[in-house]
């Protein structure tokens, strides 16, 4: 019999265990790590916008209502995983020689192009599929949203102004998606304002990349659009265009008629506290870079926001003007 394979740093494998099938277990482990990875379950906040329309509708109580928003997150986080990794592959030469995308699963070679594909395929299959049994709209939501991404992936990612839009345009048809799954009619006040803060976060974002990549627009072409100066007057309109919306969305008398109380103009404090920190980490602290990790990360952005989810649900669901109010 032939002596016992040895390892690299010269201890004998396991009784029964051939060198190969180890290789072959670790390279296998490793790609399940990086898909995870560039899958980014991390940005799969975005997606919790599904849920508002069910608070707003008022059925965040109500079993089959809230079952299906889940369902319709799972699937909605399938299609921008699908999504990510196409961008990832289209993205891989600039990424090589960005300071923090280099690292990606894709530019690095951890993750296989060819591997990344085929995922992003099976990933986009199961949210079509899956959507329109869910129901039909929201399934058509789907549809247009892995359509879109495709449109930014290949064209409007290009274009300076466009590429905003079009990711808060993304950010809309998740909204309309969470309305659409429960067969609610969407507010025209949450499109608004799912718009405006989205445009909020994505400039503020190519502004944190202008800033601080070198040779920005070689990373990013539509950043060769914009200057410092027109991304700060932008961030300024849009800001005040996003509070100014939403403090009369709260004040408005469907509004009011239609929750049965006046008093969710008490979350307008969180909503000016939140935008005021992420204004203040892009601008003192020079972040901004990545919505969804300072969502996770900075602990008085995220408190903020539980806060203004709890005192939302609170005056929506538990005021005394909501519990006697007469359905229409």
């Amino acid at each position: 019999m032939g002596r016992p394979r040895q390892r690299i740093d010269g201890s004998r494998a396991p009784k029964g265990i051939d060198m190969d099938s180890q290789g072959l277990a670790a390279v296998q482990s490793g790609t399940t790590r990086a898909l995870l990875s560039a899958m980014r379950p991390h940005q799969w906040t975005k997606n919790l916008l599904v849920f508002a329309a069910l608070v707003f509708a008022q059925k965040f109580l109500h079993l089959p209502s809230v079952l299906s928003v889940v369902a319709g997150f799972a699937l909605f986080c399938a299609a921008s995983s699908a999504t990510y990794l196409l961008n990832d592959v289209c993205d891989a030469e600039r990424d090589r020689a960005h300071p923090r995308k280099r690292f990606r699963p894709v530019a690095s070679g951890a993750l296989p192009a060819r591997t990344a594909l085929l995922v992003a395929v099976l990933l986009a299959l199961v949210a079509v599929a899956g959507g329109l049994a869910l129901r039909g709209r929201f399934g058509l939501a789907v549809v247009l949203y892995l359509t879109l991404q495709l449109a930014y992936s290949f064209v409007l990612k290009h274009e300076a102004i466009l590429d905003v839009l079009a990711i808060a345009g993304g950010f809309c048809l998740r909204a309309y998606a969470g309305a659409a799954v429960i067969k609610v009619p969407i507010s025209n006040w949450l499109v608004i304002c799912t718009g405006l803060l989205a445009l909020f976060l994505a400039l503020a974002k190519r502004r944190h990349e202008l800033l601080q990549i070198d040779d920005a627009a070689s990373h990013r072409r539509s950043l060769a659009g914009y200057s410092e100066r027109m991304l700060d007057q932008m961030i300024a309109v849009v800001t005040a265009a996003t509070v100014m919306a939403y403090a009369l969305y709260t004040m408005a008398p469907e509004t009011v008629a239609k929750f049965g109380t006046d008093r969710l103009k008490f979350t307008i404090p969180f909503v000016l506290y939140g935008i005021f920190r992420y204004l203040y980490l892009a601008y003192a602290k020079e972040e901004g870079g990545s919505p969804s990790r300072h969502l996770l990360t900075d602990v008085p952005l995220l408190v903020d926001v539980l806060l203004f989810a709890a005192v939302a649900v609170g005056l929506l669901y538990f005021s005394s003007h909501s519990l006697t109010r007469v359905s229409p």
